[in-house]
């Protein structure tokens, strides 16, 4: 099939604010409609068809990435009441075993085999892990096709038999009552948005669960959490720029949810608990946020007492309270750092590293529970990672500053020596000075095929983190670039505040002048260069497209946020209300206008084009796949060129694409064949 689905065009027509708006693709948002599961099946056999090539350079690829996994694994043991929990992965296998043993002895208990849940799946992923503190009870939830919708699911783990029924339709985040007789939990309305919270009593019937909170707001959305004290359980109600908390004490689970600091709009905070107080990591007077305390017996705010005053040029991204300490997590300069202070002495000291390019989390994205689960240590369990360096976890001892190695990954075949990374800095067209993180193999010759990537958007960080996947692009002398942009977190709330809404252009401008740089100081070309992002990053790749495809050879966009004027403008699709304040309501004309001048489907016009691969889930909540399928479909109806513009569609996934391990390394190879397909790389390293 080396001819492209061409789909019909049924325009739709609306009038807005003056403009008249044709969407020729429209009727492909009908998810039922079996013209539209034919048509994006067709796109999947000539995508399959046009990279049939590639056939050989994907199996290569694929082997070179399996090679370097540590196939039979055991993640480090987190401690949660008396017992530690870790999980094993055996090789040939999918997905994780879920283990527990009693602390400091040798006994082992099966919990959760994920493999067993995912028999006869296309997808499976758990979206909750969440063990009572007594060790009796275990809640958790499964999603089997992508949509970020969980089943809930309660196990005695005394006999190992399920308890109740199921419960439908919840989303992340639970809590536990202290005695083990309550289970909080949230579920979401028809956008897909976590409004209420309900109280679920062990050995009853989910029907008559009781709901405990209720946010009306369509901008606001719930969260769901214990404090690490487990003194109380908090609501917190949030949209992208306010926020409220309400507590339950874990003790009293039948109270009614008392408010902490009443919302006020623009005002953001997040509760935390330690002993008398509570504390509130919150931005009001602070855009890079400080952190306060109040006495939990009278949370008003007349009371605060400032623990961490505002800093310029520190950004506080989250803390963590334990008995004795007080830890932030923060970013200088575009490093990260973690600030601990001693609450019984008020010393404070911080924790960095020298490496030019690195990342320093308490969190790990690919664990199934929180770390740090216990609230009485003085031990910081710790992440750190960089562009060369393999994820490496350590024990932080606070009051002494000692550091314990726990467990380095390990990459068969990867020598960190043959690889270098450094911090450069591009300045953008109004004179800001924008950070690149870089990696090339010490031996490369420039100019050299360069991939740059991008996010910029809800002031998330694009972190320098390692990657097994990403060895077999530098060895084939590929040099990986992260454009550090304004829309994200990295250089504190300013970064991301003047990328975002009537300031959006400048997240795409920030990528083009990174660019430039890297090929005015000579590491790449126009002829060599490859773009990459996913979803908000994806916008970013679409934008930059349709602005300079001069600059560019070929590009990845995932799962991409492309649509944005329709898009914006459904507030019945899953978080579109949520998003006004990130991107802005086109019911608005001035924000109408704005995002009209960069939303990439609307701004694609007749012109030459590099060549494209989109890629989409079928069950995608959070960017619709119809997404990336118009955008395909108009460009290769208005290009004037002959690159190959590629739509790759996930029909069992969603957002985040494949859940199995050797999945997701199928889907990452097909991608670097196309960039290394469209660079004009070979097959050998």
């Amino acid at each position: 099939m080396l001819t492209p689905p061409i789909p019909p065009k049924r325009p739709r027509i609306i009038s807005l604010h003056g403009d008249t708006l044709t969407d020729d693709y429209f009727w492909m948002r009908e998810r039922d409609n079996p013209d539209v599961i034919a048509h994006l099946e067709a796109e999947n056999r000539y995508t399959e068809a046009m990279m049939a090539h590639t056939a050989a350079l994907r199996e290569r690829l694929y082997d070179e990435m399996r090679n370097r996994v540590k196939e039979d694994d055991e993640s480090v043991a987190e401690r949660y009441g008396a017992f530690e929990y870790y999980t094993r992965i055996q090789a040939g296998r999918q997905y994780p075993m879920v283990y527990r043993r009693t602390a400091g002895a040798d006994d082992e208990e099966l919990l959760l085999d994920i493999n067993a849940l995912a028999e006869g799946q296309t997808f499976t992923r758990i979206g909750l892990f969440l063990p009572a503190y007594d060790g009796r009870l275990l809640a958790y939830s499964v999603d089997v096709d992508g949509s970020e919708t969980y089943t809930l699911h309660l196990k005695d783990l005394t006999t190992g038999a399920l308890l109740d029924q199921p419960i439908t339709n919840t989303y992340y985040g639970a809590a536990w009552s202290n005695d083990g007789q309550y289970l909080f939990y949230t579920t979401l309305d028809d956008a897909k948005r976590p409004y209420r919270v309900y109280r679920h009593a062990i050995g009853s019937d989910p029907a008559d669960d009781v709901l405990v909170y209720e946010e009306p707001d369509p901008l606001f959305h719930l969260s769901l959490s214990l404090t690490r004290s487990r003194a109380y359980v908090l609501i917190t109600s949030h949209s992208n720029t306010t926020s409220e908390v309400h507590a339950i004490p874990a003790d009293a689970p039948m109270n009614a949810p008392r408010i902490l600091l009443p919302r006020r709009h623009r005002i953001e905070y997040t509760a935390h608990h330690c002993g008398d107080h509570f504390y509130f990591l919150t931005n009001e007077n602070a855009l890079n946020f400080r952190v306060v305390r109040a006495p939990v017996a009278d949370v008003r705010p007349e009371l605060l007492e400032e623990v961490i005053s505002h800093r310029a040029d520190v950004m506080i991204d989250a803390i963590d309270l334990f008995a004795d300490h007080l830890v932030a997590y923060e970013r200088s300069n575009a490093q990260e750092r973690v600030e601990i202070i001693d609450l019984r002495t008020g010393d404070a000291h911080v924790l960095s590293f020298p490496a030019p390019v690195y990342t320093l989390q308490s969190w790990d994205r690919d664990a199934l529970w929180e770390p740090n689960l216990e609230f009485d240590t003085a031990v910081l369990r710790l992440h750190y990672m960089s562009l060369t360096q393999p994820r490496t976890i350590y024990d932080y001892e606070m009051p002494s500053r000692t550091l314990t190695l726990l467990k380095r990954d390990d990459v068969p075949g990867y020598d960190p020596s043959h690889y270098h990374s450094e911090r450069l800095w591009a300045t953008a067209s109004d004179g800001v000075r924008v950070p690149i993180s870089i990696v090339y193999r010490a031996d490369v010759s420039r100019p050299a095929p360069l991939l740059l990537y991008g996010y910029g958007s809800y002031g998330a960080t694009a972190d320098p983190r390692f990657s097994i996947e990403r060895i077999s692009l530098l060895d084939r002398g590929v040099i990986f670039a992260i454009a550090h942009v304004r829309g994200g977190g990295e250089l504190g709330r300013a970064w991301y505040e003047a990328g975002k809404m009537m300031h959006k252009r400048n997240t795409f401008t920030d990528f083009i002048a990174c660019a430039e740089y890297l090929i005015a100081e000579g590491y790449t070309s126009p002829e060599q260069l490859a773009i990459m992002g996913r979803s908000a990053g994806g916008l970013l790749v679409g934008s930059v497209v349709t602005m300079r495809p001069d600059l560019i050879r070929c590009a990845v966009a995932d799962v991409p946020f492309v649509d944005v004027v329709n898009t914006m403008l459904d507030p019945s699709i899953p978080l579109t209300a949520i998003e006004f304040e990130e991107w802005g309501n086109p019911a608005i004309a001035e924000q109408y206008a704005y995002m009209q001048s960069y939303s990439p489907y609307d701004n694609t016009t007749p012109r030459a084009y590099p060549a494209i691969l989109a890629t989409a889930g079928l069950h995608d909540p959070r960017v619709q796949y119809w997404e990336p399928a118009k955008w395909v479909a108009k460009l290769r109806d208005v290009k004037t060129n002959d690159a190959r513009v590629l739509l790759k569609t996930d029909m069992t996934a969603g957002h985040a694409g494949p859940s199995g391990r050797y999945d997701r390394l199928r889907e990452t190879v097909f991608e670097y064949a196309f960039l290394l397909d469209g660079l004009g790389i070979g097959s050998e390293p």
